[in-house]
């Protein structure tokens, strides 16, 4: 007979900053194909209290999974069947055992500390946090002019026709209540994944709070990404969407006029802080 999971009243807190400790587990998903020389580091900037790192394996030739497991022994290895981003992130959502997920990528790009800053905005009262290279405090090393350019006008697409303020698009670092999974469905296999959840979380009325964030330049290795072939998809992506009625998309459409709900688990200290960042 399998055991009641533990009240949150029950569950042991988890101290993250000297301002803030929660319960909720955390999760962490990473989707990684040859990336054995960046783990070392990426896994090195996590922070201590997460509950747990999911590493979904693209069929790497390298010895991406062993490092892994000799780094954290206790990391989650799933075995990707599919191809793509997209397809990897389904996979290692589909594992994750944590009441928040958080998407990181396994290239070194991203600084596994910042995850505070996601983390305090759900439990304040956020049901998605999504990293913003260009909200105030963030950055990046490492965008192209075309890039910087197409990620700009496709974010002015997406703000125009399902009347988002994002200020960044194709950014995977974010984080979310897992609960949100119900009502976003994925369906997309590539690099677009991310465009895909940004539009969906605003159809399904979910409340959205941008984390500024820096990303770095990969440290080994040579990106997939492909500025005009993934730019032309996203586009696919959005006008795709646009012809989808938010009916057909959100599984819980919430009542009229309530954008969200605070989720049922306490904070302790008393006043946490709120990361900076835009409401939208």
């Amino acid at each position: 007979m399998a055991s009641r999971p533990r009240p949150v009243s029950e569950r042991p807190y988890r101290p993250v900053s000297s301002h803030l400790a929660i319960a909720p587990p955390v999760s962490v998903v990473i989707p990684a194909m040859n990336e054995a020389e960046n783990l070392p580091y990426v896994f090195r900037s996590l922070p201590d209290w997460i509950h747990e790192v999911v590493l979904v394996d693209g069929n790497s030739t390298d010895d991406t999974v062993r490092v892994a497991r000799a780094l954290r022994p206790d990391v989650k290895v799933v075995e990707q069947r599919g191809t793509g981003k997209g397809d990897a992130l389904i996979s290692g959502f589909a594992a994750c055992t944590g009441d928040i997920i958080v998407m990181v990528d396994a290239d070194g790009s991203a600084d596994g500390q910042e995850i505070v800053s996601y983390v305090s905005a759900l439990v304040s009262g956020a049901d998605f946090a999504k990293g913003s290279r260009f909200a105030n405090g963030g950055g990046t090393d490492d965008m192209t002019p075309i890039r910087k350019l197409g990620n700009r006008v496709l974010c002015a697409v997406v703000n125009a026709k399902f009347g988002a303020r994002y200020t960044d698009l194709c950014y995977g670092y974010n984080a979310f209540w897992r609960r949100c999974l119900d009502e976003i469905t994925l369906d997309c296999t590539g690099f677009e994944v991310e465009t895909l959840m940004n539009i969906r979380v605003v159809k399904a009325g979910l409340r959205v709070q941008e984390i500024p964030s820096h990303e770095y330049d990969r440290i080994h290795g040579v990106s997939n990404l492909r500025a005009v072939r993934d730019g032309f998809r996203v586009l696919r992506v959005i006008l795709r969407e646009r012809g989808i009625p938010r009916s057909v998309r959100a599984v819980r459409r919430r009542p009229a006029g309530l954008r969200f709900t605070i989720p049922a688990v306490p904070v302790v200290p008393v006043a946490p802080t709120m990361p900076g960042g835009e409401v939208l």
